[in-house]
């Protein structure tokens, strides 16, 4: 079988690789056997309603056994354009479009994508290479400490390891309203256990004060939850984190308010006569949409209990990116940045004044936005997304990842993996892509654990999700997978984001059962050392804070890829077996040629480099330093 006509992923055909900033040349290279009479080739580049750019590609090369093709396209305007190829074939107009993931072909159909940003956009440069640990509050850890001001109407657990409640009350209403107790001092105490899994940023769940225990629904933006302490241990927080390498970013949910809150107060618990479904005069009544007051609202997906905010509105914006608004209020008190929750929900306006408000606040601090899927294409609400191009989204968090990690670990599909990650890399800006937040479990997902060795969920009610665990084989196994899948997380582009307790081993389905409390005293120490080791082989080459990837051998069972940053010329390869036989792989081949002074970084049992090749356990990994 020849090489095809054209890569988008291999960048012999396209180069550099992936999204361009505005105003960066790219070479198209295309390739055609010597016995096809192409005439009238032309790249044919265009931006969705704006008009085509016809780019004629000229003979480069005839001394293979091909006939290669070039032109060098530099794009204009930031935003998503879409190219193909056209061509006179034997007399007949012929299109090559694409098939598959990134192959052009005569009968493709798919158009190809390329990504332009703005030639300024910067992340900021600490966070890469750095690895990212995710706490849910209330079920961290609990200090003990009094606090004050608590609702009466909480239902406090004192079973730190028992099931969170689930089932609805007799008026059929699921409360949220039991809490574990864990706390922002809690957090401070187990600070030298989350530095020592190599951490350098804490991304928190929503902090302020709110009636449920997820806190998603804000109750007062200004406050911080009693049960989680006061703005006192907030900045204490962040300053011992600080001390400790450690960044702070906070959850931040604008799309909606609770109805249980200071702003709307459906149920009076802050007075009678204030709130905006209590008082058309309130301050606040123009940030909702009431279609038949005062029942009848807008709300988030239809849950009452969150009804949705005109973000756009002049109050609102101000309140929340005005000078002194809240997102500066708490990046003043100690926080790094904000993780936007549902940023598919928020108008791009609203996000342009949050980047606005944050990057005011120093070019060093985040935005990370909520994107489930392919953010580089996103479409809601009948609107093109522009997360990425600059002046929104610094980065987000890395679904399709997770689901290419967590599939191919599982289910063996070694093409629908690599495609999956290659097209992320091809469709995100470097500068996101350096950020990314790679996660293999939320508190919006089933555990990883339990997703790799469990039984699939699939339409199985909470009542079967709640109490289901692991059997002990299925744990075992389920462990091995784990560390397979946290091996992808560690190394590939991105940083890594641990879920809290993932790397302890706890299991779980969905919401809350994917929310246990972290299991003190019966962690899964193995697993422990295991996240530490990874992030230690993590911080040993600038490789892993924004070198680029290359796949060098990957089936089903195996996957062998390389990081690398031409400018620092350091490397590491990383080999994963994920069979039940060892491997031993050869080190310098014709997939390695571009690659030298190898040095082991990690190899389990110690055996360095032997006759050039390295072996490899079950289920294990090692991996190699090296020059580019």
């Amino acid at each position: 079988m020849g090489l095809p006509i054209f890569d988008c992923f291999d960048s012999s055909y396209k180069h550099p690789f992936g999204a361009l900033r505005r105003g960066q040349p790219s070479i198209f290279n295309v390739r055609f056997p010597k016995y096809m009479a192409i005439k009238d080739l032309t790249l044919v580049m265009f931006r969705p309603g704006y008009k085509e750019r016809f780019i004629e590609l000229v003979l480069q090369d005839e001394s293979g056994d091909d006939n290669i093709y070039s032109c060098c396209f530099t794009p204009n305007n930031v935003g998503l354009h879409h190219y193909y190829f056209t061509c006179v074939l034997d007399g007949r107009r012929r299109y090559i479009k694409r098939r598959g993931a990134s192959e052009g072909v005569f009968e493709g159909e798919e158009l190809f994508q390329l990504t332009v940003f703005d030639e300024n956009l910067h992340t900021p440069l600490f966070i890469r290479g750095g690895i990212m640990y995710q706490i849910f509050p209330d079920r961290f850890r609990k200090s003990g400490k009094p606090h004050e001001g608590v609702p009466t109407d909480r239902i406090i657990r004192d079973d730190w390891n028992a099931t969170p409640y689930y089932k609805p009350d007799e008026k059929g209403i699921v409360r949220n309203n039991d809490y574990f107790g864990g706390d922002l001092q809690g957090i401070i105490e187990k600070l030298p256990y989350i530095r020592s899994l190599g951490t350098t940023v804490l991304y928190l769940n929503p902090i302020f004060e709110a009636h449920e225990n997820h806190r998603y629904n804000t109750a007062n933006y200004e406050k911080i939850d009693p049960m989680l302490g006061t703005e006192e241990d907030f900045t204490e927080l962040c300053e011992k984190a600080k001390e400790m390498g450690i960044s702070v970013i906070l959850d931040g949910v604008f799309s909606h308010t609770g109805a249980d809150s200071i702003y709307f107060n459906k149920f009076g618990r802050y007075g009678e006569n204030t709130g905006a479904y209590r008082d058309r005069n309130s301050p606040y009544f123009p940030w909702y949409s009431f279609t038949g007051y005062p029942d009848k609202y807008e709300s988030w997906w239809g849950i009452t209990t969150l009804p949705n905010v005109n973000e756009n509105n002049p109050e609102y914006t101000r309140y929340i990116c005005g000078e002194g608004g809240i997102l500066q209020k708490w990046i003043a008190l100690g926080a790094q940045g904000w993780r936007l929750d549902v940023a598919d929900e928020l108008p791009d306006e609203f996000l342009d004044n949050i980047n606005k408000a944050v990057k005011g606040m120093g070019a060093d601090k985040i935005v990370y936005g909520e994107v489930w899927e392919d953010a580089s294409n996103k479409e809601s609400y009948g609107v093109r997304r522009r997360y990425l191009i600059g002046g929104q989204l610094d980065s987000v968090m890395n679904y399709p990842f997770k689901e290419a990690i967590l599939n191919y670990v599982k289910y063996a599909d070694a093409k629908v993996f690599t495609d999956s990650v290659m097209t992320i890399l091809d469709h995100y800006p470097k500068p996101a892509i350096d950020m990314l937040m790679n996660f293999l479990s939320t508190h919006d997902t089933e555990r990883a654990l339990t997703r790799l060795a469990g039984d699939d969920v699939g339409w199985n009610d909470k009542d079967w999700q709640a109490e289901r665990y692991l059997t002990g084989q299925q744990y075992m196994y389920g462990i091995s997978l784990m560390k397979c899948a946290m091996v992808l997380q560690f190394f590939l582009p991105g940083i890594p984001s641990v879920y809290y307790g993932d790397e302890a081993g706890m299991e779980g389905y969905r919401d809350p059962f994917n929310r246990r409390c972290y299991p003190w005293g019966n962690e899964n120490l193995d697993l422990i050392e295991f996240t530490r080791q990874l992030a230690v082989i993590r911080k040993g080459t600038h490789a892993f804070e924004q070198g680029d990837m290359k796949f060098i051998e990957v089936d089903d069972n195996v996957c062998v890829f390389a990081r690398y940053d031409r400018i620092t010329r350091e490397a590491a390869i990383i080999y994963l077996n994920k069979s039940t036989r060892g491997r031993t792989f050869e080190i310098n081949n014709d997939k390695t040629d571009m690659f030298y002074d190898f040095v082991p970084a990690f190899d389990r049992y110690g055996r360095g480099i032997k006759d050039g090749k390295v072996q490899v356990a079950p289920f294990d990994y090692a991996v190699v330093y090296c020059k580019v």
